[in-house]
């Protein structure tokens, strides 16, 4: 692991209560004990791209976190970076471990996350005139997603979590999206591994905590 820091200033993150990508980086923090300012950005009416965020965040998106004299963005960078300079256990010791929890991280974050992105979806509704639906985009893609994250569960060491008995970044990933695809009403009696798992992460007092339910603005 790499060294410890110790906090001297406030952790502040730059968040938005139904964003996966801030989701993730609140679990972390919340399983490491790190209290933190949230400061929220209205992605549904275009905060991120107002100056201030930008300044922050050149790419116009959520989470940044300022911690140790950062400011760091990207979800998993942010993640692992916790991991490295916390002590987290985040990411497995070992080299296989730590690909197969990668390859899990990747397979949300990299793969179904991205074209269920806000921005994405708003585009694909307009470009098709209307005749794609939001829902529907939504199912098909996280659809196509947990079938291969159910599959992946099956080649190796799966434990209470996606690797093992410590929550990982694989979790972190997944927790998320299961909101998501719950939110749009996805079947998921075909995932059965999946979900198991990710009804015993969010039993854990510091991920319900991060529960967009219970951080939405008032």
């Amino acid at each position: 692991m790499g060294d410890t820091f110790k906090v001297t200033a406030p952790i502040i993150l730059q968040d938005y209560w139904r964003s996966s990508s801030a989701y993730r980086v609140r679990i972390a923090l919340n399983l490491l004990g790190l209290a933190y300012h949230s400061n929220p950005v209205d992605l549904a009416n275009g905060a991120q791209s107002e100056p201030e965020n930008l300044a922050q965040n050149p790419q116009g998106l959520v989470p940044t976190l300022m911690i140790d004299g950062l400011c760091l963005t990207q979800s998993l960078a942010i993640i692992e970076y916790l991991h490295e300079t916390r002590h987290a256990g985040f990411l497995p010791s070992d080299p296989p471990g730590r690909a197969r929890v990668r390859a899990f991280a990747m397979a949300i974050a990299m793969e179904v996350q991205p074209v269920c992105n806000l921005r994405v979806v708003r585009h694909a509704v307009a470009a098709s005139g209307g005749e794609i639906k939001t829902q529907d985009w939504m199912g098909h893609f996280i659809s196509l997603g947990l079938i291969g994250f159910e599959a992946m569960l099956a080649t190796g060491p799966t434990g209470a979590f996606c690797h093992g008995d410590q929550p990982t970044l694989a979790d972190l990933c997944l927790v998320p999206q299961i909101y998501n695809a719950r939110r749009w009403e996805v079947d998921l009696t075909a995932y059965p591994r999946t979900i198991a798992i990710a009804e015993r992460l969010e039993a854990l007092p510091a991920v319900a905590a991060a529960h967009p339910d219970r951080v939405r603005p008032s």
